[in-house]
């Protein structure tokens, strides 16, 4: 917006869609840490990582390609995991690709680990998500979301 231009204000309506969506936007995730940490001791961003490694070939995969599957900044990464390479989850490798780098390898423990935390997770979000949409709502929240991740994406681009 320039310096001149008005602000476009929202109207009622969108105004109680945005208040609903910031709700549904921060209660969400403290539901999720809630679920994560009561079933399994793990974080969101812990429970993230150990997924993402897990669907991976090998099992391993390099930091900047975790971060970026993640949707994460590296060094937000970076700080997790060591927290977790701390807890025996994860082990730092020399890289597959090249050898002077090193990848984020899944251990057996977190191999166990996202193992017995994945059916409680998964149900969390099968009962919270999706047993509360039909199949028409959760195509619209499909094409709604991807939407707003566009427009995301058109502003980080505009940012850089």
């Amino acid at each position: 917006m320039a310096d001149n231009e008005a602000p476009r204000w929202l109207n009622e309506d969108e105004q109680t869609l945005w208040r609903s969506l910031r709700s549904f936007v921060w209660a969400f995730p403290s539901a999720m840490d809630r679920q994560l940490s009561h079933d399994s001791d793990l974080s969101t961003g812990e429970y993230s990582v150990l997924a993402t490694l897990s669907e991976s070939e090998n099992d391993q995969l390099r930091p900047s390609d975790t971060a970026s599957d993640l949707g994460w900044e590296r060094s937000r990464l970076s700080h997790l995991l060591r927290r977790m390479e701390a807890k025996g989850l994860i082990e730092r490798v020399p890289s597959l690709c090249d050898r002077r780098g090193h990848d984020v390898h899944l251990t057996a423990k977190g191999r166990a680990t996202i193992e017995a935390a994945a059916p409680h997770h998964v149900r969390f979000v099968q009962e919270t998500v999706f047993d509360a949409l039909t199949q028409e709502e959760q195509d619209t929240l499909k094409t709604v979301l991807a939407k707003i991740h566009a427009k995301l994406d058109h502003h980080r681009q505009q940012e850089l």
